[in-house]
């Protein structure tokens, strides 16, 4: 069979190494790199060349699938699990979050907000069923079982850095389930995993296995139209010239998909045209010396700076795998018009530099090796309440169309590098 994927992040290449040793694979993708939200940037330092991902990522103890597929392409022994600490940036200071001590030594809430925090936390570990709580408001929710004061003091500023202007309409269900992929660490605080030399690594390693069972991966392709007569796919149309196959994936973002098939998925339309998408803006510098020099890697932040995270991946990583210590300052945005989208890079680059200038008084510009900002509209789907709703199927109707992607069930309520894989397996399960 003739199968055409559209996209090479990581669940078009899953789909694709599903279905390579019986079927004709080809992969086009827009981009002068394989990836998708998880490809890579090639830097060199002191005549050393080495990848980081341009969007940081870990692996989860209960990523079972993509634990899995590393086994199964021979990566295993550079996966590492290693305690990755947080923190909360409020008024200044850093506070730890780690182990329940440091928790409640978060002094912007009281004792008695502290217990019903971890109260919270404690019925969110019970829950198994998160569908109930689709069509729930996380904020709502929240301020129901603990408080206004958890709310507006803990949650709020973590969904506002995350959601922008629709964080309060982000459903429970997203939160539980992201709270329960988080709580999940012992008395030292959380492992988190992560492949040493970078996840480069693994997408070149199913690119390998699908290039050598015959399929193709053609970069700076894009698809315009997925040609689609007598509700059975046709082929697609790349550099105006129409290629033909038996069946397609596509894992590109829902509007696209409408324009793509020039709105022939009546059945789907109107949930094609509600699914809003985020964007993000994710600065990846260069440093000489450290930044967080409590050896923080993960900071979320209470401040105003245009940014909501500050992730030090060598804080977290092997500094002598780079030579250098590197940091990511990520933010989220939903409108096309704000300035993290429309601004030239060097503007939005000089706008976070300013923002770690302020919270961090021992931070020089004169420490920066080099700056990158790496940005995309279609980050991920924004889960408001009643999102359940909307999450297309891996069959789209027509014969020989099928999705895979963030939209999918797998990376619902909780995106992750795991829901991609499996959503890729999804599909390809529909043509083996």
């Amino acid at each position: 069979m003739k199968i055409i994927i559209i996209g090479s992040g990581l669940a078009g290449l899953s789909a694709g190494y599903k279905l390579c040793k019986s079927n004709e694979i080809t992969i086009f993708e827009k981009d002068a790199e394989i990836g998708g939200m998880a490809a890579s940037y090639c830097q060199e330092y002191n005549g050393k060349e080495y990848f980081i991902e341009k969007y940081y990522h870990h692996i989860f103890r209960s990523d079972s699938e993509l634990i899995a597929l590393i086994k199964e392409l021979g990566l295993e022994k550079q996966m590492l699990w290693i305690k990755g600490t947080n923190a909360y940036f409020v008024d200044g200071k850093n506070y730890p979050m780690n182990t329940p001590a440091e928790i409640l030594r978060f002094s912007p809430l009281s004792f008695t907000d502290l217990v019903k925090l971890g109260l919270l936390v404690l019925r969110i570990k019970t829950i198994n069923d998160k569908t109930p709580y689709d069509r729930m408001r996380a904020r709502d929710w929240i301020i129901a079982g603990a408080g206004r004061s958890v709310y507006e003091n803990f949650f709020a500023p973590l969904m506002k850095s995350k959601f922008g202007d629709n964080a309060e309409n982000v459903s429970a269900a997203w939160l539980i389930g992201r709270v329960k992929i988080r709580a999940d660490r012992g008395k030292e605080g959380e492992k988190l995993g992560y492949l040493r030399y970078g996840f480069n690594s693994l997408l070149e390693a199913l690119s390998r296995e699908i290039t050598s069972n015959g399929g193709k991966i053609l970069k700076n392709k894009e698809v315009t139209e997925i040609v689609i007569n007598d509700n059975k796919v046709q082929g697609v149309i790349t550099d105006g010239n129409f290629v033909i196959c038996d069946a397609v994936i596509s894992t590109v973002e829902p509007r696209v998909l409408d324009t793509l098939t020039k709105g022939k998925l009546e059945n789907l339309r109107e949930t094609l045209l509600s699914i809003r998408y985020q964007g993000t803006a994710c600065a990846l510098i260069g440093l000489e010396k450290r930044l967080m020099v409590d050896g923080n890697y993960w900071l979320n932040i209470k401040a105003d700076v245009p940014f909501g995270a500050v992730i030090e991946h060598t804080n977290f990583m092997l500094l002598e795998d780079y030579g250098e210590h590197l940091v990511y300052i990520t933010s989220y945005f939903q409108d096309e018009k704000d300035f993290r989208w429309i601004q030239k890079e060097e503007e939005v680059l000089d706008s976070y530099l300013r923002g770690l200038e302020k919270m961090f008084p021992g931070f020089s510009r004169a420490d920066v090796h080099w700056a990158k900002l790496f940005r995309r509209m279609d980050t991920a789907p924004v889960y408001e309440q009643g999102y359940l709703q909307k999450v297309l199927p891996f069959a789209a109707g027509p014969s020989g169309l099928y999705l895979a992607g963030m939209f999918s069930s797998t990376n619902y309520p909780e995106r992750s590098m795991n829901g991609s894989v499996k959503a890729g397996f999804e599909a390809a399960n529909f043509l083996k």
